[in-house]
């Protein structure tokens, strides 16, 4: 080799090394880890499977707050919700942060181009996008939620955004006719796009609304599944002795109009349920191939780092509830896959995160300048060396009643401490799970451990106190979403 052609390979070897590294964020709605990669052997799941074997996969990540608007607050702007104080979906993160720096904005800062696709921030029940997190305006799909007639010949109304159908639906037609085949489509474009601009970096973060109610799928995702083969519900009570408020009763899916308004869900409509959520789950898991596709084929893959998030876990039928809203381990865990450039790949680390830490950890793994005044801690060495780990415990919070229920999991336990924030008033009480004797929360044992809930509470003391909910014009119902035509839209 001539030293010129030496000399051309060194710098352009150098020149690579040096290029700000792409981020690709695949966020997707209520998706717990009902998947191959994480253990599940029923689950169709080929693409997530294979981005987990490029990357690291953490099984004990957790969400701030089992509800979409404050977990994606969390996310993007890395304040957890008693940070914010705001729990609930109405209340934009600016009315309590205006001059809070978003990840997206972090990144253009340092001079990515970011993008938005589908849902990332929540938009909708009077919450609006952040136009600063874009430097271009977000992008949302057009697209019909039901294609079959008969799943809205009967409809519901909703307490917000318009009349519901039923809470599945299996149809004969193509992947693009729902949203999150459009996104897909759309993702590929923008990455066509940036393939041909090597020297702009992008942020680019794709939301999938998918396996989120309805659960609606083209046929051959349900086709994938036999319903007798489905995992049940083994744990179909309360636990015992946690307070009554503690649950909840399924009020999301209720409002679908083929779903009974009170009372148990059957078995059979449990079935049917879970099969839906396995076959959104699996269309989800098809769109997302076809980004890794674009991806891999663009030539940019290797310097762009790919994070998957769920925001946070679901119920599907365990201790007779549905939906997310509570602090239980099916609504607050979730998955998170992260694959980075020279980074381990393929491996599983037990590092406890919760999602305020995926903000520095991105900014760290693409070499930015630290952010400052967030709540969430990087976990980039972790990505690096799976073996170590940055935090022995996790926070997590739901309201309830006036109440916050904060909650701290640690290897073995949860403890939830149920009072009015901000007040300064004592518990009302307190939940304590055994993991280890009692993975699936039969009971509530803490007046029978009082040692454990001290040396818990003591780990929670660390934390600020929690705020209140904010006060505003939308938190109190003043700013309601507009209504949509027998909810035929996204």
């Amino acid at each position: 080799m001539h030293l010129r052609q030496i000399f051309l390979f060194l710098f352009a070897a150098a020149t690579a090394q040096a290029a700000k590294p792409n981020v690709l964020m695949i966020c997707v709605d209520d998706l717990k880890p009902t998947l191959g990669c994480y253990g599940d052997v029923v689950a169709q799941t080929p693409n997530i499977d294979r981005l987990a074997k490029r990357g690291v996969l953490f099984e004990k990540a957790y969400c701030n707050q089992a509800v979409c608007s404050p977990s994606r607050n969390a996310l993007m702007t890395s304040l957890r919700p008693q940070t914010l104080g705001i729990y609930e979906l109405m209340t934009n993160f600016r009315k309590a942060a205006p001059n809070a720096v978003t990840m997206t904005q972090h990144f253009m800062a340092q001079g990515y181009k970011a993008e938005g696709l589908g849902k990332i921030l929540h938009v909708g029940h009077g919450n609006t996008d952040d136009a600063a997190s874009w430097s271009v305006p977000s992008w949302k799909p057009k697209a019909t939620t039901y294609v079959n007639e008969e799943s809205t010949a009967v409809t519901r109304e909703a307490k917000v955004g318009g009349d519901r159908g039923w809470a599945t639906e299996k149809a004969d037609t193509a992947d693009e006719t729902y949203a999150d085949g459009l996104i897909a489509r759309e993702a590929v474009k923008r990455l066509e796009a940036a393939a041909k601009k090597p020297d702009q970096p992008f942020f680019l973060a794709v939301g999938f609304i998918r396996p989120h109610l309805p659960f609606v799928s083209p046929k051959k995702y349900w086709d994938l599944y036999d319903p007798a083969k489905l995992p049940m519900p083994q744990v179909k009570d309360a636990p015992q002795g946690a307070p009554v408020y503690a649950g909840q009763p399924g009020g999301e899916l209720r409002q679908y109009s083929d779903m009974p308004q009170t009372g148990p869900i059957d078995d059979a409509t449990t079935r049917h349920l879970i099969h839906g959520y396995y076959a959104a789950t699996s269309y989800m898991d098809a769109q997302l191939g076809l980004v890794l596709d674009a991806l891999d084929d663009s030539g940019l893959a290797q310097n762009t780092i790919i994070v998957f998030w769920g925001d946070h876990g679901w119920h599907l039928g365990d201790h007779g509830m549905w939906c997310k809203h509570t602090n239980y381990e099916q609504a607050a865990r979730i998955p998170v896959i992260v694959a980075a450039p020279g980074a381990a790949a393929g491996v599983q680390s037990a590092s406890f995160i919760e999602t305020v830490d995926l903000y520095p950890t991105l900014s760290d793994l693409a070499g930015l300048p630290a952010p400052q005044g967030l709540d969430g801690k990087s976990f980039a060495a972790v990505v690096k060396d799976p073996a170590l780990k940055t935090r022995e415990s996790v926070i997590h919070v739901y309201p309830r009643n006036n109440l916050l229920g904060r909650a701290i999991r640690t290897d073995r336990y949860r403890l939830v401490e149920w009072k009015k924030p901000g007040s300064g008033e004592p518990a009302d009480a307190f939940e304590l799970y055994d993991y280890q004797e009692d993975p699936l929360e039969t009971k509530n044992l803490a007046s029978e451990r009082p040692e454990v809930v001290k040396e818990l509470t003591a780990i929670l003391a660390t934390h600020p106190e929690a705020k209140p909910q904010m006060k505003t014009a939308a938190a109190k119902g003043g700013a309601p979403g507009k209504k949509k035509k027998k909810g035929k839209k996204n």
